[in-house]
């Protein structure tokens, strides 16, 4: 079986789906000829030419619009927004048409639309590169939202929010496009043709939406992460020696509740991990239905490890960033009580 890294999965994501359906055009900046800023798209244009795979202005508004009209008429939009940073002059059309069409025609229309956008920070972007605002998608009614942790998910939850006749946002944590990183900023980087998910299927293949994966058990403690944030997560609990079960989200809407409450009631104790500001995240969602849930097995409060409520800093990105230090003292907090 061929690998891959997760720029080469969500490639061949495009070209599976493209070659199935001919209704499926893709478009953004610099997404054509260049092949994406991140080479997501890279040959796309040259296999199915310029009326398929075509450069927009650099105007997220009009790029959505455009999505929004496509799709109400049939046509199956896959866009990229270059950086998710960049994704809030079409916050207005994502909430008010995109999320919004299938409830208010009744049904009658659907937006079969994903867009696809890099997120989250690890790569010295600085405040205008790095942002994780997933949280603003998930309060939003009408929309499902993605985050993909390897590359062989990432081709299998592609297909799937490519099928799906509702829209998906669909978030790509751009410091592990070409390989995981455990956090440790200061290591050599590690190529994803060491990992076992790094085997990606030839052709056809999905991998659910709203369904999260278990990919270490353990029986002293639950970490739910999604994105970047999985590997950080496995690395710490590893250096600690915890016998602790990390679970991957994968899907924050639809999400995959009862595998996480499953794993809660077995452990007893529970650490979010998110790279996101801390007020308003994800992590407090999750927290708040874990504690609804699971209140009586809970041995210990549910305990947050996240980015701080600060823009993203370029200079201090690594204390920003919840690495291995932070997610230490988390660990250590959540297993004293």
């Amino acid at each position: 079986m061929p690998t891959m890294n997760m720029i080469q999965a969500l490639n061949d994501a495009h070209k599976v789906t493209m070659r199935a359906d001919d209704d499926i055009v893709v478009f953004g900046e610099d997404i054509g000829f260049f092949g994406g800023v991140f080479r997501v798209t890279e040959g796309l244009q040259k296999e199915f030419g310029h009326t398929r795979v075509f450069d927009a202005p650099i105007s997220e508004g009009g790029i959505v619009a455009v999505a929004v009209g496509m799709a109400a008429y049939g046509v199956k939009p896959l866009v990229e927004i270059q950086f998710a940073d960049y994704i809030y002059p079409g916050y207005d059309q994502i909430v008010s048409e995109v999320a919004k069409m299938r409830y208010r025609t009744g049904g009658e229309w659907t937006m079969p639309m994903v867009i696809r956008t890099p997120y989250g920070g690890g790569i010295f972007g600085g405040q205008t590169h790095s942002q994780s605002p997933e949280s603003l998608f998930t309060h939003i009614a009408g929309l499902k939202v993605v985050i993909p942790s390897t590359p062989y998910d990432a081709k299998g939850l592609l297909i799937s929010a490519i099928e799906d006749p509702d829209p998906v946002i669909f978030f790509e944590p751009k410091r592990i496009y070409n390989g995981p990183f455990d956090g440790h900023h200061d290591r050599p980087v590690k190529p994803w043709s060491k990992h076992p998910a790094s085997e990606v299927p030839e052709g056809h293949y999905i991998v659910p939406l709203g369904k999260a994966a278990v990919v270490r058990e353990g029986e002293a403690l639950t970490v739910l992460a999604y994105g970047t944030m999985v590997h950080v997560a496995l690395a710490a609990v590893e250096e600690q020696g915890l016998d602790a079960e990390v679970i991957d989200l994968r899907t924050l809407v639809p999400l995959d509740i009862e595998t996480i409450e499953r794993s809660v009631e077995k452990t007893g104790r529970c650490l979010i991990a998110m790279e996101a500001p801390r007020t308003s995240g994800f992590a407090s969602e999750l927290a708040a239905q874990v504690q609804e849930r699971c209140f009586y097995h809970l041995e210990a409060p549910v305990e947050r490890v996240t980015g701080w409520d600060t823009p993203y800093p370029h200079a201090y990105e690594w204390a920003y960033f919840p690495g291995p230090k932070r997610m230490k003292k988390a660990l250590e907090k959540v297993m004293a009580d």
